[in-house]
């Protein structure tokens, strides 16, 4: 039973591509984390690199909590993931960008399961309720 919820919970949002945008996010802060003897020759520039990570990492729990906003948290997450090649160390070892392009691209296509198709009639056609609810 709570396989089959979990299942449901991951299909019903873009799942995969908040996974990744999460992990770039993570892997894109780790480096200027490092320990202070590595964060203190990095200066100021590691600022940037932990700020993108953690909208990244915003973006990737959009996605799975807010699925409406999908389109958005994916295109914010693909130019994010783009700038950190240039800010953020070639954007974690290039590793944080291309997971970020590639959650964020996941993010964008994703489209929600269409509704189920109505069980016909005995006659064969499909059952329509009517808008106004006149009976025929």
């Amino acid at each position: 039973m709570l396989l089959s919820r979990w299942r449901r919970w991951r299909r019903g949002r873009p799942f995969w591509g908040g996974l990744f945008a999460v992990l770039a996010g993570a892997e894109i802060c780790a480096l200027p984390l490092a320990p202070l003897k590595v964060m203190l020759q990095q200066g100021i520039a590691g600022i940037p690199s932990v700020l993108m990570g953690i909208v990244m990492i915003v973006l990737g729990l959009t996605a799975w909590f807010s699925p409406a906003q999908r389109s958005l948290a994916g295109v914010l997450t693909t130019l994010i993931a783009t700038a950190a090649l240039v800010l953020s160390n070639l954007g974690g070892f290039l590793i944080g960008t291309l997971l970020g392009i590639l959650g964020g691209g996941l993010m964008f296509a994703w489209q929600p399961h269409a509704a189920a198709p109505q069980s016909p009639t005995p006659t064969g056609t499909t059952a329509h309720p009517d808008p106004q609810g006149a009976q025929p």
